[in-house]
């Protein structure tokens, strides 16, 4: 019982460090293209990655775990930043809420498919309530969408499902931040070949804001979070814990309006108690 509870409460942390990824994105996009940013934080982060590993003696993964690791970068290292800043050229931000919605299902379907697990049936219930809770919330924002878009965002949340139950089923074996940290080193190659070729022309126009934002989404959304939510879905359940990610969208546009200044309708604040109140019957069912 300890160890679930710890894992709920380090995927809890994990979820709003990645809150905070789409205010720093706004602010960010605002100096940087978005091909330079997805890039360049993920060639960051496996910089910093490296020299964690280097300092602390980590052992290489063995050849076995080689594939698993190539899954996790593939997933959320390259494809799901990638996917929805492309989604993003297609779609309003408001209407990609409506996939991210359903990002836990596709993590709990991910988790009983590759992590072997097996949640009871009213956990299928609320997890498909509280992504219709989501879906519902963004859809009454107003975004408009394509089928570009759409098959885009649909791809990027398969991916991110399938990259968070492979990363929380290695991290049983070899830690939370080795399995980030290895990740990010096998598509560095690929990430800093991108960074090297969407430089910007020039530095001058790059503000403050800019470069916090970059920080921001190199540091924390890219390394730090998944330290704890690797951990979390490892330590409490894959298809559980991952019901927390029901709660993302809610705790960025909260970010937005205290940092950015955005206002807070009622359906937000309705939205977010019905959403919890799924989560927490999804727990009580994982």
């Amino acid at each position: 019982m300890e160890r679930t509870t710890a894992g709920w409460g380090n995927g809890l942390l994990g979820v709003i460090i990645f809150s905070g990824s789409l205010p720093a994105t706004r602010v960010a996009v605002a100096d940087f293209s978005p091909l330079f940013l997805t890039s360049a934080r993920a060639a960051i982060a496996a910089l910093l990655g490296a020299a964690f590993l280097l300092a602390l003696g980590q052992r290489r993964p063995a050849r076995g775990d080689l594939g698993p690791l190539a899954i996790v970068a593939l997933g959320v290292v390259v494809g799901f930043p990638l996917l929805t800043a492309l989604a993003l050229q297609h779609v309003t931000a408001a209407h990609s809420i409506v996939f991210i919605g359903l990002l836990p299902l596709a993590t709990a379907t991910f988790g009983v498919l590759r992590g072997g697990e097996r949640p009871r049936p009213a956990f299928w219930l609320f997890s498909a309530l509280g992504a219709a809770t989501v879906s519902g919330f963004a859809l009454s924002q107003g975004g408009a969408g394509s089928v570009a878009g759409d098959l885009l965002m649909i791809a990027a949340v398969l991916l991110c499902g399938l990259g968070y139950a492979e990363g929380a089923t290695l991290s049983r074996r070899l830690g939370g931040w080795q399995v980030i940290s290895w990740a990010l080193l096998l598509a560095l190659p690929v990430m800093g070949a991108a960074t090297l070729l969407t430089l910007p022309d020039g530095w001058g126009g790059v503000g403050g804001p800019a470069w916090a934002g970059l920080a921001y989404v190199s540091v924390f959304s890219m390394l730090v979070g998944f330290v704890f939510w690797y951990r979390g879905l490892a330590r409490g359940g894959i298809a559980g814990v991952g019901q927390l990610q029901l709660l993302q969208p809610f705790f960025g546009l909260a970010l937005a309006a205290l940092l950015l200044g955005e206002p807070v309708a009622w359906t937000m604040v309705a939205s977010t108690v019905l959403v919890v109140g799924c989560v927490a019957g999804a727990r009580r069912f994982a």
